[in-house]
């Protein structure tokens, strides 16, 4: 009866906040300055008024929400928007979550994470204490240097040398000390998704795994999943496995390649959930180096897939020169999920609204390292 009444005023809330942002949507209209998909009234899931935390299409979207509140807080910082004038709050507000930290780059002083604390008028026991979101790349004068140096870095799998990546990781231990990793959530779109992807990983390997949503996030590669034949496509990918599984034999002993074995193999039991649209070029590489692993193991290819999986070209040449051989964006297992919406155009493939579509059309598959 208690859950049912607590029920009810969500609700009710809710229905409020609905009113409340139609009428801010009346006067979003009148502010030409601020662009319709920074206004939560204009374009966020206001059909979310009751989450189901058991839903995942719900969690997607409340995640995906969440990053764009840190997008919309550099935003306002950007355009000194203040009071009513700012735009980020209501991206959190409407599913009950407070701002308790903003995460500030220390070169360009921009917003670039955001530590998000839920409140709300009942338990549940299937949401999150804490939500720790990342914006990726923002084009404008203040933040585009750093953000595309940052990109590079991602690219050239350096990103954890970066202030920003130390930053986040600190964040993201002392939130764990605070609620424990199984409160947590971690979420972030295109380069803020590498952050947690790579704190997800390093944390796995600390004993916390950490339920984290990566929206477009990045996959290093040559475009092979933009070729049309299948055959040809297939060839390549076959081809390139060998290639690595050779490669890695050759440049390491046994010892080391059972060493770095179980190393990934200690990473499968994190389940990262990756939204990628196979328009977006910058992650649909995901959607083949997951389909390639299938395909291999039903040619009898287990075995040196389950080697090469674990590397990238570019990773072992820079291996060779003495870098890092263990390549970011290089996972043992994923939930998988694609949209397979048509969109007209890169920006709309690659953007975080997509996730959030009340008419999504996308398909989930579980990927697991065995």
């Amino acid at each position: 009866m208690f859950f049912a009444c607590n029920t009810c005023k969500i609700i009710f809330h809710n229905k409020i906040l609905l009113n409340e942002y139609k009428e801010e949507r009346k006067m979003a209209k009148q502010e030409a300055a601020v662009p319709e998909r920074e206004i939560f009234s204009l374009s966020g899931p206001l059909y979310l008024t009751a989450v189901d935390w058991k839903n995942p299409h719900h969690r997607r979207a409340v995640a995906a929400s969440l990053v764009r509140g840190v997008y919309i807080l550099e935003r306002d910082h950007q355009e000194n928007r203040l009071g009513h004038q700012a735009q980020a709050s209501p991206w959190w507000n409407f599913f009950h979550f407070q701002l308790s930290h903003m995460l500030i780059d220390d070169v360009d002083y921009s917003v670039f994470g955001a530590i998000y604390e839920y409140h709300s008028f009942a338990f549940d026991c299937n949401a999150p204490k804490f939500v720790i979101a990342f914006r990726g790349t923002i084009k404008k004068p203040h933040t585009k240097s750093r953000d595309l140096k940052l990109d590079l870095q991602c690219i050239s799998n350096r990103l954890h040398q970066s202030s920003r990546f130390q930053l986040s990781m600190q964040a993201i231990q002392n939130v764990i000390s605070l609620v424990g990793a199984a409160n947590i959530w971690l979420a972030g779109h295109s380069l803020g998704s590498a952050i947690p992807l790579l704190a997800g990983k390093n944390m796995t390997k600390m004993g916390y795994p950490m339920e984290t949503y990566l929206f477009n996030p990045p996959f290093p590669s040559a475009p092979i999943e933009r070729i049309n034949n299948e055959k040809v496509k297939h060839g390549i990918r076959v081809a390139s496995s060998v290639v690595k599984a050779g490669f890695a034999v050759a440049k390491q002993g046994q010892n080391q390649r059972s060493q770095k074995d179980d190393s990934f193999y200690a990473l499968s039991e994190w389940v990262p959930g990756l939204f990628v649209n196979p328009a977006d070029h910058i992650c649909s590489e995901y959607i083949g180096y997951f389909e390639h692993r299938k395909k291999m193991e039903k040619i009898g290819g287990s075995k040196i897939e389950r080697l090469a999986t674990q590397y990238s070209i570019g990773s072992m040449i820079s291996g060779v020169f003495g870098g890092d051989s263990e390549a970011l964006h290089l996972l043992p297992s994923a939930n998988l999920t694609i949209n397979l919406s048509h969109c007209p155009d890169f920006k709309r493939a690659h953007g975080i609204h997509q996730w959030w579509d009340p008419n999504f059309l996308g398909q989930s598959e579980l990927h697991l390292f065995r």
